[in-house]
């Protein structure tokens, strides 16, 4: 009697691809983003004060988040130091300390519940030289501050743009292309600019911006965090001259040691670089 074959086969082959999909579901060693051999990963993030959903705070969801990808740098806005509002805690210093002990260069834009608001990068690396530059207010809602850290092969700023006036948005980026292009303009090293620019890829800020750097970051949205809409944060590269690979770019909108959309109602901004050698 001839056997019909197909039905066993078929069978087979549907419990094959069943089993492997379950192994690769249940892999959790296998990292989301890999980080490329000899990357420096870097990382721009509204934090939002660390308190944005969560009531105990999202400093270990933040933190445990940063290590699973390996990050080496990571510029954070919305920071509070030693307010009433969220406790007397130094946050930059607090997620430090919780991602083994970095070190970190915290600006503060203005005095503010007991304490100052600000903006802050936290390295793995010690930085060479740091420092931090208030901008005016305007018509703005408030004063910010551009945060400046610099590495033995490498520049990482941060800044947050007012939330409010787009004609002081376009002012503070004109500011910080006179401040980085007089620090940084005829440097050998790569400089990097990361932070909440509240504003879209086509606006007038940007544009600004575009005069003196290189936006490498996709144009996706990275807020809100709950439903993703707009794109306000970026990384970007100073156009002077100096050599740098970029290997990768991406908004992160899934990790396995945390719920993004709880951390904060910002998404993080991650860039894989290739420095050139000492």
């Amino acid at each position: 009697m001839k056997r019909n074959l197909a039905k066993p086969l078929r069978t087979a082959l549907m419990s094959a691809a069943l089993l492997l999909l379950l192994a690769a579901c249940g892999d959790s060693s296998r990292p989301l983003y890999p980080k490329p051999k000899g990357a420096t990963r870097l990382v721009t993030y509204n934090v939002g004060v660390f308190s944005k959903y969560l009531d105990t705070g999202s400093y270990d969801m933040i933190a445990g988040m940063m290590r699973e990808i390996e990050a080496d740098a990571v510029a954070m806005n919305e920071l509070d130091s030693c307010t009433v509002r969220t406790g007397g805690i130094f946050q930059l210093q607090r997620a430090a300390d919780l991602l083994g002990g970095w070190d970190c260069n915290y600006g503060a834009a203005m005095p503010f519940s007991g304490g100052a608001y600000g903006e802050g990068i936290a390295s793995r690396e010690r930085p060479v030289r740091s420092f931090s530059v208030v901008m005016e207010r305007g018509e703005g809602a408030e004063p910010r501050v551009l945060v400046v850290s610099e590495f033995a092969r490498y520049v990482y700023a941060t800044t947050h743009l007012d939330h409010v006036s787009a004609a002081q948005r376009a002012v503070q980026a004109e500011t910080i292309n006179r401040i980085m292009m007089r620090e940084y303009g005829t440097s050998p090293k790569p400089v990097f600019l990361g932070g909440d620019l509240n504003d879209t890829p086509d606006s007038e800020p940007l544009r600004i911006l575009r005069k003196a750097w290189k936006v490498l970051t996709p144009a996706e949205a990275t807020f809100s965090s709950h439903d993703p809409q707009t794109c306000i944060d970026y990384i970007l590269q100073l156009d002077n001259g100096a050599a740098c690979e970029v290997l990768g770019a991406r908004v992160l909108k899934q990790f396995r040691t945390g719920d993004v959309r709880q951390a904060s109602d910002h998404l993080p901004v991650l860039l894989d670089i290739r420095l050139p050698e000492r």
